[in-house]
């Protein structure tokens, strides 16, 4: 299914600003699509709320995306910058019938994307996508509106306290930052507002970085792709907490009182045993992706908990919780998905739960969230030309070698990138050397057959 898109990827669609397809004609054929696509026969009108981060090229995207979803007699309701998590919350509490959010993630700001959500506030499925893309493709000039049924734009001047206000909603009752000072980082993103002010709101003293957006320093050095600077940070001021967002707060690391960094998958293992003993975790089990740490899972079956896991990409991790009815999952990168109080990831409810953890047990940081001890794991990219190596027939060959060689004390993922002609190749066990010998193995096997 997904070999025929050709503009959505894993997370929307995503490009180089004013390059195909990040460009204003397929934006504004996007909106038209998606608007027809939603748009029912009933005779009420249709919304959409449209959100986006700093980017300089947010507001060209913007603009296109408002001209297709107007010419399909949409109404739109303008955001500005704000978190991912925030436009699908918005989405639901205004019955909106899509969501769109602007935002290339944490890549740099001369990347943007588009990533929609239905009235449910969850991602597209593969299926509607493909539908809208065909859509596309077709000339839709005959089912546009007729003049008197355009569609009207408008701003919604309290998206942001409504956002700050369902965020707060998510840390217990009675619970409070008091005296605490925090370091947050919102790498120069969409919630260099929202994301301190709730914090203070709840009685933390701030320190911020990462929260002076100029459209064009989003993620520059900042964020959660590169938490030393919160590291950093975390000393300096000697605080006793960090959080690092990226360009649109779908996702969190942090930064413990001491300046090291625990990971989503730390963080995931925090919230399955937290929530396993206050009695809030829905069944056994939690959802990760295939890169999540074996530590993580050996650290839950030890609790009595299974990790699924599925392939890279939050909108797996939510497909399968809902599958199953889990209400917690996440990724090693920092999406940490909470369907308890959010549709998608949610970094700023994510970092609150983790606080109310240490708050509750009166503990610092550096002792709450180190639940596991992680086992040795080596990611090494290789780059190939031509056919994708891995639809190699040999290529089970390789696997069942190294299978042989970690001989149950560890694992073997292979997988293809989704936007560059790259393999990953990662492999984790108990023991250093093992990883590494079993990498360079791999590695090796994998470029002979790409020269096949």
């Amino acid at each position: 299914m997904a070999s025929k898109r050709k503009f959505f990827g894993t997370d929307g669609i995503r490009g180089k600003a004013n390059t195909s397809p990040m460009t204003v004609e397929i934006a504004q054929k996007l909106g038209q699509a998606a608007g027809l696509y939603f748009r029912s026969n009933s005779h009420r009108r249709h919304n959409v709320v449209l959100g986006k981060d700093t980017r300089l090229s947010g507001y060209m995207i913007e603009c296109a995306l408002v001209a297709g979803f107007l010419s399909a007699g949409m109404d739109v309701t303008l955001v500005g910058p704000l978190p991912t998590p925030a436009i699908a919350m918005l989405t639901r509490s205004l019955r909106a019938d899509v969501g769109v959010m602007i935002s290339a993630s944490h890549n740099p700001f001369t990347d943007n994307g588009i990533k929609l959500f239905g009235p449910d506030g969850f991602k597209l499925s593969d299926e509607a996508e493909i539908e809208i893309e065909t859509m596309m493709g077709q000339d839709l000039t005959d089912r546009l509106a007729a003049p008197e049924d355009v569609g009207r734009a408008s701003r919604l001047n309290d998206a942001a306290g409504r956002y700050i206000e369902n965020a707060k909603a998510s840390f217990p009752r009675g619970l409070r930052l008091d005296g605490l000072k925090i370091v947050v980082d919102c790498a120069h993103g969409s919630a260099y507002r929202v994301a301190p002010k709730a914090l203070w709101e709840l009685g933390a003293e701030i320190v911020r970085i990462g929260c002076d957006p100029d459209g064009v320093n989003i993620n520059d050095g900042v964020g959660s792709t590169h938490p030393e600077t919160l590291s950093q940070a975390v000393r300096e001021h000697a605080a006793d907490f960090g959080i690092a967002l990226d360009g649109d707060a779908d996702r969190l690391l942090i930064v413990d009182e001491t300046g090291a960094v625990v990971d989503g998958d730390q963080i995931l293992g925090l919230m399955a045993l937290s929530w396993k003993e206050t009695g809030r975790l829905a069944g056994s089990s939690v959802v990760a992706t295939v890169m999540s740490n074996l530590g993580l899972e050996k650290a839950l079956e030890a609790n009595g908990l299974t990790l699924q896991r599925t392939a890279v990409g939050d909108r797996y991790v939510v497909e399968r919780m809902r599958e199953i009815g889990a209400n917690l999952g996440g990724e090693q990168s920092g999406h940490m998905v909470l369907s308890d109080y959010a549709t998608t990831g949610d970094g700023l409810v994510a970092a609150l739960q983790v606080l109310a953890v240490c708050v509750e047990k009166k503990k610092p940081a550096s002792e709450v969230c180190r639940v596991f001890t992680p086992y040795p794991q080596r990611l090494q990219n290789l780059r190939y030309a031509g056919t994708n190596p891995l639809h190699h027939p040999e290529v089970n060959g390789i696997r069942a070698r190294a299978d042989e060689q970690l001989a149950g004390r560890g694992r073997l993922v292979l997988r293809a990138s989704g936007t560059e002609p790259l393999i990953r190749v990662m492999v984790e066990a108990e023991d250093q050397a093992l990883v590494d010998m079993v990498v360079e193995q791999t590695c090796e096997a994998i470029a002979a057959l790409a020269k096949v």
